[in-house]
């Protein structure tokens, strides 16, 4: 089909903001203690508070998505866990709905990463779409867990990062507060009826 005389290039439709975004917790949020059970020793990565403040800011719901398999290896109680998200929440939150998953690899459940579980069960109790998330994190998992789900992945590297999983993403953020911006850069208001604040499971 010949274009009409003055017409310029289709425009394909944007990519519109997301309704929620979800964070993985350890190597995203805060520095990745294994097994930590400590909530005094959580300490967050530079820029993350200001992360979740401006997609707060942005009117856009906000959860956390962590795999805990302490848990089911019998190093960690869910009180531990709990514990633990309560102080992330206190000092980068509030986030409007906390889902881990407390079992071991082998264990084969629906909800470990990068299976999509702990994304529809997030997006579930925010009341949004599941591909209408998107999830940050620092690994393969957290990018194949979302889009198992339907969601989108930003993968944020850091030192653990192996670099086969970086090269197989093709535009990683550089940092949390640079993937927050690349979100939030995108035009039209967030919509998420039925948000659910600060659930912690």
């Amino acid at each position: 089909m010949t274009p009409r005389h003055g017409a310029g290039p289709v425009a394909q439709n944007p990519v519109p903001r997301p309704a929620a975004v979800l964070f993985d917790r350890d190597g995203t949020l805060v520095h990745d203690i294994p097994y930590n059970a400590d909530p005094d020793r959580v300490r967050p990565v530079p820029e993350a508070a200001d992360a979740v403040r401006l997609v707060r800011e942005a009117g856009i719901a906000t959860g956390v998505v962590t795999n805990q398999s302490g848990i089911g290896c019998g190093l960690l109680t869910h009180d531990a866990v709990r514990r633990v998200n309560a102080r992330v929440d206190d000092l980068l939150g509030p986030f409007d709905v906390w889902v881990y998953c407390p079992h071991r690899p082998e264990d084969g459940c629906p909800c470990r990463k990068p299976r999509p579980g702990l994304v529809t069960d997030a997006a579930r109790r925010l009341g949004v779409r599941p591909e209408d998330c998107v999830v940050i994190g620092d690994i393969a998992a957290d990018v194949l867990a979302a889009r198992a789900a339907g969601a989108e992945g930003v993968l944020v590297p850091n030192a653990a990062t192996r670099p086969a999983e970086i090269a197989a993403e093709h535009s990683p953020a550089p940092d949390i507060l640079s993937a927050v911006r690349r979100v939030l850069a995108r035009p039209g208001p967030a919509a998420h009826p039925g948000r659910r604040t600060g659930t912690r499971t």
